[in-house]
């Protein structure tokens, strides 16, 4: 449900020798997380319904050393928000609620800032009702039990950040007032709808709300790092994310999931492609569609205390992936977006695989400069006593490794940087890599 920030941002996929679909490389790339104690959790990356990897990693409960696997359950943070989608298109097909009628059709003592608002900006995170896990106080509420009533009473009188449509703005408090149209139009509680028509139709037994009242088999424990190492995650009121990120489930039970859902049997065809269509930022109904070199998937990540997931599918490869953690940070996705590019038959090249070539000086002094990501945050690259260094802003500076002419990598974490020059050659810019993500920047 939470987002986590990453300094400098996507990978690079470089040349190393083909492991397509190799179900030993993928191993290797995901162990070299798991062994460094980046990752713990289970992944499962199938192909035209074959499964390639189905392996877990880690404690689902260090306290008693209990191994994960497929059949342990994590909670999915965001990756939630394609169920809640689902669940109002399975009504809007159904004629109980419509995408494009304003919310207060179906909450009627909604605000009247909401007044614009429909079912469609929630999904789309068009409305601009702030987003409450933002807020200063979430940290102590979060705790608190709640209702989806009591929950919306955070942010219905706070002002919109924007007009309705105007941009798009992640935003969790959409997907709560979603969870409440839901109950209105269905007249069930949402956990109790999402299992009726979704879980159980689809056989994920494994699948759910998750509630700590609940004695639940095969639950994983969620940690997170600290400076003294992994500890306990935060406690979280599990009636606090409802529809934005409150389920749970297993690498087994997913694949059920995008293979029933890309496979026709949950939607209909014009609903599918309302879901799979994007509005801003690539973010469709619940679900990002990412494209890269040509390739596109559906995708989400997830982030809520103690967890870390990443679901993705492409459909012109036919390649599922899902990457569910139970220790924070940012290996999830990391590791999902290597697992897509490996399962379409790409290459991933691991930190540990880099070689180092050498720059001439005047060479390297080209790169000097500052690299502005935003009008407060920057990288500066610096050349001194014959090395580069590259530092963001109110961070420390690292060496920089060049591996190809303009392309360096860091080696003290799996970053790159790609500059980039104008047609007379001159470095006007970078493109910076890490986590899956890729952020150009202008040199100053």
């Amino acid at each position: 449900m939470q987002r986590f920030a990453i300094a400098l941002v996507a990978l690079h996929f470089a040349a190393v020798p083909a492991f397509a679909q190799d179900a030993a490389r993928m191993e290797t790339v995901i162990r070299a997380d798991a062994d460094k104690g980046d990752f713990m959790g289970a992944v499962l990356v199938a192909k035209d319904g074959k499964v390639l990897l189905d392996k877990g990693y880690g404690s689902a409960n260090l306290e008693w050393k209990i191994a994960n696997d497929g059949d342990t359950k994590f909670r999915l943070g965001s990756v939630t928000k394609q169920f809640t989608a689902t669940a109002i298109l399975l009504l809007a097909e159904r004629g109980k609620l419509s995408l494009d009628a304003p919310v207060k059709t179906y909450l009627t003592d909604a605000p009247a800032s909401w007044d614009k608002v429909t079912v469609r900006n929630l999904l789309n995170h068009s409305a601009g009702i702030p987003n409450f896990t933002g807020f200063d106080d979430y940290g102590k509420t979060k705790a608190l039990a709640t209702t989806p009533t009591d929950l919306i009473a955070r942010f219905r009188d706070k002002p919109l950040d924007f007009a309705p449509g105007e941009r798009m703005d992640y935003s969790n408090s959409g997907y709560v007032v979603l969870t409440a149209i839901v109950e209105k139009a269905s007249g069930q509680p949402y956990g109790a709808f999402v299992a009726d028509n979704i879980f159980k139709p689809l056989g994920m037994a494994d699948s759910g709300y998750d509630s700590h009242k609940t004695v639940l088999a095969r639950r994983a424990s969620g940690y997170t790092p600290s400076p003294a190492g992994v500890v306990n995650a935060d406690y979280l009121d599990m009636t606090v994310p409802q529809g934005a990120g409150g389920l749970y489930s297993t690498t087994h039970d997913l694949l059920k999931w995008q293979s029933a859902l890309f496979g026709g049997k949950v939607l209909k065809p014009e609903s599918l492609t309302a879901y799979t269509t994007p509005f801003k930022n690539n973010y469709a109904l619940g679900v990002i569609v990412a494209k890269a070199d040509g390739k596109t998937s559906f995708e989400h990540s997830g982030g809520i205390d103690g967890f870390n997931t990443w679901l993705g599918y492409d459909p012109d490869s036919r390649v599922t992936v899902i990457v569910l953690a139970n220790l924070n940070g940012g290996a999830a996705s990391k590791l999902g977006k290597s697992m897509m590019t490996l399962g379409r038959g790409g290459e991933v090249t691991l930190p540990s695989e880099r070689k180092a070539i050498a720059v001439a000086p005047a060479t390297a002094r080209e790169y000097v400069g500052e690299y502005a990501l935003s009008p407060t945050v920057s990288t500066t690259v610096r050349y001194e006593g014959g090395k580069l260094t590259a530092q963001m802003t109110n961070q420390e500076a690292f060496e920089i490794f060049a591996e190809k002419p303009d392309f360096f990598f860091f080696r003290v974490v799996d970053a790159q940087i790609a500059f980039t020059r104008d047609a007379s050659g001159k470095v006007t810019g970078a493109v910076l890599h890490q986590g899956g993500r890729q952020m150009p920047v202008k040199k100053k």
